[in-house]
């Protein structure tokens, strides 16, 4: 058996720690083709059950690269049902966190932040992201390829076997839930029961992924806009959600004939989050009519002052010597356009009809466009093997994963679809704190009680504004 010294390995788990997890490594095969060649080590956690034990229960999250890095700490947010049921595992998958690390040079880019970045910044946006896959290549060495999400899935099955379990179950998030869909076509026999939340779209390309981000984003400023309108007694922006967009965009021009692209950017990223966020429409309404105010006065040190401290988002490393290179490896699993102009036609595009929440930034090239390595493996084609019925979860605002990712994932892979109304939520089980959505997938989880249709909505538990229409 090629992997038998793998399987035969002893699990040492630590005393717990101050956060209650208990620790350990296991060794896997960098190439699970060549299981004598390198190793590397991957980095688990774990809660064992507290009550009657049905199993072990994986998660993984979002990324690709972790939120934060974080894959040890995710499991520490289930709640008491899950934690009485099942030994609960967490581990940072091959890459990242304190498994073996793929890193990367850090390169700072050149080109200036900017959310509708104009024509004349696109050849410096490309050469930042030629630098980039440069660095991560330098840094990235021979383990690059083998940072993928079929070695993922590798990697839990050979976590299940020297855990001694028959099955796993599985919790995962946005870039998770295509690792469990990978498990599930690679291994069916194995999965027991299943939650994906936050789907990516398994018929799109991770190009395809990255650019309808700015689609989504743009959905919730519809929406917001609408709602908007609705109230003009009270924001004044006007009484149609067109005519309240216009408004923004009169800020917009007001702040670029000021020379403020820095000042526009912030406002793009802030006009792009609040929308998301219902319980912050209200704070929208509120910044857009301030921002027109001070601006028809004059007041730019007002409108800085309105504007700054909003957050902001670029695929750009910081200052130092080495990154964590991950994001890059396994998002040139799929294909990427080697024509900049594919590149540059999706920005204007963008820039033009969806320029909020940074969505822009997402369609201009990325490192894909000038990859150094081919991957050693065509990427899953995924399908249902026969392995139990899960539960997928898709809010319908989620700006990151689009609603339709989880329409297609829930209808391929013949789960029942949860989906969370009104909601610009991003990872929902045991993250978001909607009290309903906890429950339903806990019934499931831990009872086997799947919802009784195929299709289930619940409310978004951020409310929308008490303010009440014209």
């Amino acid at each position: 058996m090629p992997l038998k010294e793998f399987y035969d390995q002893q699990v040492n788990w630590s005393p717990p720690f101050e956060d209650g997890l208990e620790r350990a490594t296991v060794v896997v095969p960098r190439d699970y083709s060549d299981p004598d060649g390198p190793k590397l080590t991957i980095a688990l956690a774990r809660l064992r059950a507290t009550g009657e034990r049905r199993g072990v229960l994986l998660a993984v999250n979002g990324g690709p690269g972790g939120d934060g890095g974080d894959g040890l700490g995710l499991i520490k947010h289930f709640g008491a049902r899950l934690r009485s049921a099942y030994d609960l595992i967490g581990f940072d998958p091959r890459g990242y966190g304190e498994s073996t690390k793929l890193y990367s040079e850090v390169t700072v880019p050149k080109a200036p932040f900017d959310s509708r970045p104009p024509d004349s910044l696109f050849a410096q946006l490309a050469e930042d992201m030629r630098v980039r896959e440069l660095g991560c290549q330098k840094a990235g060495g021979e383990l690059r390829p083998h940072i993928t999400t079929r070695n993922t899935a590798r990697d839990m099955d050979l976590i299940r076997v020297v855990l001694g379990e028959e099955k796993i179950s599985f919790v995962g998030y946005a870039y998770g839930t295509y690792v469990g869909a990978v498990y599930g076509t690679m291994f069916p026999e194995h999965l027991d029961r299943t939650v994906l939340d936050s789907c990516i779209n398994p018929q799109w390309t991770w190009r395809e992924q990255f650019v309808t981000q700015a689609e989504a984003v743009y959905r919730n400023v519809e929406l917001w806009a609408r709602w908007t309108a609705e109230r003009d007694g009270h924001f004044h922006l006007g009484t149609e959600e067109k005519a309240v967009i216009a408004e923004i965009e009169d800020v917009v021009a007001e702040l670029e004939a000021a020379d403020q692209v820095h000042l526009r950017t912030l406002l793009d990223g802030a006009v792009g989050t609040r929308a998301t966020d219902r319980a912050q429409w209200d704070s929208l309404g509120y910044l857009i009519g301030d921002l027109r105010t001070a601006l028809a006065d004059g007041n730019l040190d007002k409108a800085k002052t309105l504007i700054v401290g909003q957050g902001t988002w670029r695929p750009q490393d910081q200052e130092g010597d080495l990154r964590v290179g991950v994001l890059e490896a396994i998002t040139l699993e799929t294909y990427w356009p080697q024509d900049l102009e594919v590149y540059y036609a999706d920005v204007r595009k963008h820039r033009a009809t969806h320029p909020y929440g940074y969505g822009v930034l997402r369609a201009q090239p990325w490192v894909g466009a000038f990859r150094t390595f081919e991957s050693l493996e065509p990427p899953t084609k995924l399908r249902q093997g026969g392995y139990p019925k899960g539960l997928v979860v898709q809010a319908d605002g989620d700006p990151m994963d689009r609603y339709e990712g989880g329409v297609v994932l829930a209808a391929l892979l013949d789960h029942p679809l949860v989906v969370i109304e009104d909601s610009g939520d991003h990872e929902v089980y045991a993250l978001a704190g909607n009290e309903v959505l906890d429950a339903l997938v806990d019934d499931y989880l831990v009872d086997g009680v799947l919802p009784a249709s195929k299709h289930t909505r619940i409310p978004g538990h951020v409310k929308r504004p008490d303010i009440p229409k014209d």
